[in-house]
């Protein structure tokens, strides 16, 4: 694989996140494998009503805000992978209820789901302080700190590790479909985000927003493996940020992560949820994955990292 460049190259840092049991709790809650695992310390009905109450969140997202009773069935890997049949129509007045979209899933119909996952992007862009009404608000917020307190500051301190991870990244998000090219004039190191989440891409896009990490991962770097497998994926990001000086580092708590991340010959870090691993929020850092990258680049140099 790639190896470190000279002290000019500008070098990029591409960290693959898992989302569900590792950036985010949640099916661990709803099912109370979480709180079972503290043996007694904590309640597992507070945990299982935390969870449900988060699904509710995510359905109402999806079908409020992002058609997703309209394009349930039509599940895709990345949002920009329509990109290609968007004509740039002018939006502003179009009737999505009655634009007669279904099947069969021909050139026009996938005109018409591009023109959703167009709307889709840029309310993820907008925040979700921007697209939801106040109640919604104080309820989502009341959530998210009451269940970041439940699982000991899962949330916040995940959230705290993308945000070293995503330090500098601005200039260095390419599109989907063309190789990463970074006119970044900044010697040192970049890091940037990318979720390969097995859940479906719409509700995953839900999550990203209710679990406060879209500031953290642009929609264009969340995939959806749920069709093509997370290999697959992981081939796609590999040539889209292909370039000498990138690494890779894959964070997950999974089979199918894991190995993915052995075929593409990338470091691998397993994150388990139980109160006695290492590899758990709190307690992940930067400097933790990028000592991992350096047994698989013999990269001294990113041990010193924050």
């Amino acid at each position: 694989m790639g190896s470190a460049g000279t002290s000019g190259d500008q070098k990029i840092n591409v960290y693959i996140w898992d989302m569900d049991e590792t950036l985010i709790l949640l099916k661990s809650l709803i099912n109370g494998t979480y709180a079972e695992a503290f043996n007694g310390v904590k309640n597992v009905q507070n945990g299982v009503e935390m969870g449900k109450m988060w699904e509710n969140h995510i359905l109402q997202i999806c079908d409020d805000y992002f058609f997703y009773e309209q394009i349930e069935n039509c599940n895709q890997p990345y949002l920009d992978v329509m990109r290609e049949y968007d004509d740039g129509l002018n939006l502003s007045g179009y009737d999505f209820h009655h634009d007669g979209f279904g099947p069969p899933f021909d050139d026009v119909n996938k005109r018409k789901l591009a023109y959703r996952h167009r709307v889709i992007a840029q309310k993820y862009k907008k925040g979700l302080h921007n697209i939801i009404d106040q109640d919604m608000v104080k309820s989502w917020e009341i959530l998210y700190d009451s269940t970041d307190r439940y699982t000991d500051r899962w949330l916040s301190s995940a959230r705290g590790c993308l945000e070293h991870c995503a330090a500098g990244n601005t200039d260095l998000i390419p599109p989907i479909d063309s190789t990463h090219r970074s006119n970044c004039a900044r010697t040192g190191c970049d890091h940037v985000n990318v979720l390969v989440t097995s859940g479906s891409l719409i509700p995953s896009l839900a999550k990203c927003l209710l679990f406060r990490l879209d500031g953290l991962i642009a929609c264009e770097n969340v995939y959806s493996s749920w069709e093509v497998g997370k290999l697959q994926c992981f081939s796609w990001i590999r040539e889209r940020f292909s370039r000498p000086n990138v690494q890779f580092c894959v964070v997950g708590d999974g089979w199918e992560e894991c190995e993915a991340a052995e075929a593409m010959r990338w470091p691998f870090v397993k994150v388990d949820p139980w109160s006695t691993s290492y590899h758990r929020f709190p307690g992940l850092t930067l400097k933790d994955l990028n000592l991992y990258q350096s047994v698989v680049y013999g990269n001294p140099e990113g041990e010193n990292e924050e």
